[in-house]
């Protein structure tokens, strides 16, 4: 038995994200997973070391945040759109990323698989809120990253996105925002 995991997980590269929108620059899973899973470490960090909050371990916010679009090697980047056009197909597109996942776990040892599952099946509910927030956070900076770039394709999605942003409640994302994103709007020589 080959074990394909890793092997699969270095294609995530070929997966864009934003496929129905005019991009300056593209973005694919793995870049994306990476930036999510620096978000979600700082968030946790946060949460813990300057909120003084309980909550999940830092590192491990990081490492679901690394496989947290895992399936989509095998499923594909659905648009938002769609994805959440109505509950209906929103729990339809669950159920396919879950037997996605599962069919990148047979692709393991078997003696690494309890490993990763959590990870891969996005099953821990004290981390996932951050994962979460961190996904969303990773898009709206694509968006701001595309307006200052001049485009404008991305005005909607940001405002969407935004909002989305300021209705978690989440008290590390509330200080990230107030504090860190505004960098995300300057060039190499402000920073």
């Amino acid at each position: 038995m080959a074990n394909e995991f890793y092997a699969l997980l270095g294609r995530m590269r070929y997966i864009t994200r934003w496929g129905l929108m005019r991009n300056t620059f593209s973005e694919n899973i793995q870049e994306h997973s990476h930036q999510v899973a620096v978000l979600a470490h700082a968030l946790g960090l946060i949460r813990r070391e300057i909120l003084g909050l309980p909550g999940p371990d830092p590192e491990k916010c990081a490492v679901a945040a690394l496989y947290h679009d895992a399936s989509e090697i095998l499923t594909g980047d659905l648009p938002t759109p769609i994805k959440y056009y109505n509950p209906s197909i929103k729990t339809a597109y669950k159920q396919v990323e879950k037997i996605a996942g599962e069919q990148l776990l047979d692709k393991l040892p078997p003696q690494l698989r309890k490993a990763y599952e959590a990870y891969v099946l996005e099953e821990d509910e004290d981390v996932l809120p951050i994962v979460k927030a961190a996904d969303k956070l990773s898009a709206y900076i694509k968006c701001v990253e595309e307006q200052k770039a001049g485009n404008t394709e991305f005005d909607s999605a940001a405002r969407q996105t935004l909002a989305a942003l300021e209705a978690l409640d989440s008290p590390e994302l509330s200080w990230f925002m107030e504090n860190c994103l505004g960098a995300f709007s300057l060039n190499l020589d402000q920073l």
